[in-house]
Order: structure tokens, then C-alpha cells, then sequence
């Protein structure tokens, strides 16, 4: 299969601009069926490439959950062995996925043992 040939059987996901990354999530059919964890390699506003655990079927609807973003859902647009592409349903921001995660006050998340203790005389 030649290059060109190859890009237009990846369908609209592979047409905007993508970043690599590295994310994981789970990914379940339109009607809940866990389908396993997969490893999100690029991201797109309008999809993704990941890698699975198992065979995905192309065609298939999913939905998963990004960090930063939420409940992402869409449709399997190609599968190759454990690698797929996936169509989102909706467009996301996909800078939101790379935003530090914080857990609002960062004192709260440092363990005991490493916070400076003050003496009082």
C-alpha cells in the first residue's frame, strides 16, 4: 500500500494537526462494554491514534475518558492489529489534555515527612 493510499484510509481524524503525547485511558463500547485500556499516542481536536490492548473493530462507537477533558465519545474510523484511529463525535481542545492535573492547594498533596516544620521557642 503506497503512502497516499495509506493516509486516505485513516479517515477525518488524521486531516488537523496533531501532537504526541502520551496518555492512558479505557476504552468502552457506545452500550458500556469494556473494551480494555488503550495508550493515546496523538491527539487531535477532531481524534486520536491509539494503541489497545486487544483488536478494536473499525466502525465500532466508543467513549473514554481524557484528562483535562473528560468524556470523549466517538467512532472507530480505522484498526490495524492493536493500533486504531478514532473519530471524536464532538471537537475538543486537545491543549487540555496536556494542563498540569492539580489537586488545588499543592501543601495539601505534600506528605507530612517533607513539609519544613517550623520550631516554635
Amino acid at each position: 500500500m503506497d503512502d497516499i493510499q495509506e493516509k486516505a484510509d485513516r479517515g477525518p481524524a488524521r486531516s488537523g494537526p496533531r501532537d504526541s503525547l502520551f496518555l492512558l485511558t479505557n476504552l468502552s463500547s457506545a452500550d458500556g462494554v469494556p473494551l480494555g485500556r488503550a495508550r493515546v499516542r496523538n491527539l487531535s481536536a477532531t481524534g486520536l491514534m491509539a494503541d489497545c490492548e486487544r483488536a478494536v473493530p473499525e466502525g465500532l462507537q466508543v467513549h473514554f475518558d481524557l484528562r483535562g477533558i473528560g468524556r470523549v465519545n466517538g467512532s472507530v474510523v480505522w484498526s490495524r492489529e492493536d493500533r486504531i484511529g478514532i473519530a471524536f463525535d464532538v471537537e475538543i481542545d486537545p491543549q487540555l489534555a496536556r494542563r498540569p492535573v492539580s489537586g488545588g492547594d499543592s501543601r495539601a498533596n505534600i506528605p507530612d515527612y517533607l513539609r519544613q516544620r517550623r520550631l516554635i521557642r
